[in-house]
């Protein structure tokens, strides 16, 4: 069985506060006696679920093309946390354990709520704390369905700066409503485009 766990992109998904629509522009029509159709697409590479790049946080990081991708794919662990906001720590957790986990994707109220078109003006993001702990035990991957790994207010993004000091990507914006939580393969690729600073991802969940 495949859980698709993206988001859908159309017109009226949110965004982040500032950041590029998504729009779509017909340059050819069927209809109008052309032999296809053809669209433009104007948006940022972090609409709906995607993956970080180096390169969004950090001057001199890898873009989207040259990012490591052995570990979008592979087993991933999905768990669910009740945090609506703040940041996650280990107590957030208890009872679950993460052994053998490669990549842990958190199930939180976020991707209960069905309005993609409003931006959540609470969510959970990480905490640096946990991101080391996590890179200690081997985790290469954790994905959120909240829209940043950080506060809304961060300025100097410490989670994110974490991610690329322990060797670790992320996924953002996922949607794991109906997901139940334990072990999958996630099948996440970003696209191969270079000079970008992320990627959208068409991120799936196959069961083992």
């Amino acid at each position: 069985m495949i859980y698709d766990i993206t988001r859908t992109v159309r017109p009226s998904i949110a965004v982040w506060p500032g950041d590029t629509p998504f729009t779509i522009v017909p340059t050819l029509s069927i209809a109008e006696g052309w032999a296809v159709n053809l669209t433009a697409l104007t948006l940022s590479p972090h609409t709906g679920t995607h993956a970080d790049a180096y390169f969004h946080y950090e001057q001199e990081g890898a873009y989207a093309a040259a990012m490591p991708l052995e570990p979008y794919v592979g087993r991933a662990r999905v768990v669910t946390v009740s945090k609506h906001d703040g940041a996650l720590t280990k107590d957030d957790f208890a009872g679950y354990d993460f052994t053998g986990a490669e990549r842990i994707l958190i199930h939180s109220p976020v991707s209960d709520a069905l309005d993609d078109s409003i931006f959540p003006d609470q969510f959970p993001y990480m905490s640096v704390e946990l991101i080391a702990e996590w890179a200690a035990q081997g985790i290469v991957l954790i994905g959120l369905d909240s829209p940043s790994f950080d506060e809304f207010s961060s300025k100097d993004l410490p989670c994110h700066h974490a991610l690329r000091k322990y060797g670790m990507v992320n996924l953002e914006n996922l949607a794991l409503r109906g997901v139940p939580d334990g072990d999958y393969e996630l099948i996440a690729l970003p696209l191969k485009l270079d000079l970008v600073c992320g990627s959208p991802v068409r991120a799936v969940l196959r069961t083992l």
